[in-house]
């Protein structure tokens, strides 16, 4: 009841998609902001959404270290979590890590050649086999066209969907339908794309691109307090 209660909770309800994925396989998925808006705890509940559901995430982070991307989802589960018994939710936690992977890289190191190597690895292995991947700080800036087709076959060729952050700048103008520079020659590799816009005190989510563009319900924010995904009107 806990797992079916805090999946509810979760923001792909918010988004329009209480029974299915917003990313279908093999799909692209972005979400966009400045730094320091809050693109990772996003991404994060995106994540913890398929873990409760039973399902196999791999994140990807190439800026922090494993501890640090632990202590995310410690902390936004924990704020999602937080009416419910604690004892439950301590048990609810221990089941869902089983189901999560982090692996790092550094920036200069990362290639998605070697990204396929290791979770080709690991799959071999018996060790993890994801259905998600959640991408954190992947290099947007350079060409990486080639690279992101790559992906999204191999994605395609195992049944996963995959999640990016996109940081945005102040100073660069994003084109009329609200996709950033750093994607616009690519945009179609991409089947949804979540903008985080502040606005004042707010942190307003909007989607740009994809299904939820039509079904997603007005009035979204992440909470600055819980960096969680909240309506307004809640």
């Amino acid at each position: 009841m806990l797992k079916k209660d805090l999946a509810l909770r979760n923001p792909l309800r918010l988004l329009g998609n209480q029974n299915q994925d917003i990313l279908p396989v093999g799909g692209f998925g972005a979400v966009l902001a400045r730094a320091g808006v809050g693109k990772t705890a996003l991404m994060v509940q995106l994540a913890l959404e398929t873990l409760l559901r039973g399902k196999n995430v791999l994140h990807v982070s190439l800026s922090d270290p494993v501890h640090k991307v632990s202590l995310w989802y410690q902390e936004v589960f924990q704020n999602l979590a937080q009416q419910y018994n604690a004892q439950q939710v301590n048990q609810l936690w221990e089941s869902i890590l089983s189901h999560r992977f982090i692996m790092t890289f550094k920036m200069e190191g990362f290639s998605v050649p070697k990204l396929k190597e290791r979770m080709t690895d690991l799959g071999e292995q018996q060790i993890f086999s994801p259905d998600m991947i959640v991408i954190d700080g992947f290099p947007f800036a350079m060409d990486e066209a080639a690279s992101l087709k790559q992906l999204k076959s191999f994605s395609k060729a195992h049944n996963l969907c995959v999640w990016f952050s996109v940081r945005t700048h102040r100073h660069e103008e994003p084109q009329s339908d609200g996709i950033p520079p750093q994607l616009a020659d690519i945009d179609a590799l991409f089947d949804v794309m979540i903008q985080l816009q502040p606005e004042g005190k707010n942190i307003h989510v909007r989607a740009i691109k994809g299904q939820a563009v039509d079904k997603m319900a007005p009035g979204l924010i992440l909470d600055p307090a819980t960096m969680l995904m909240v309506s307004k009107t809640d």
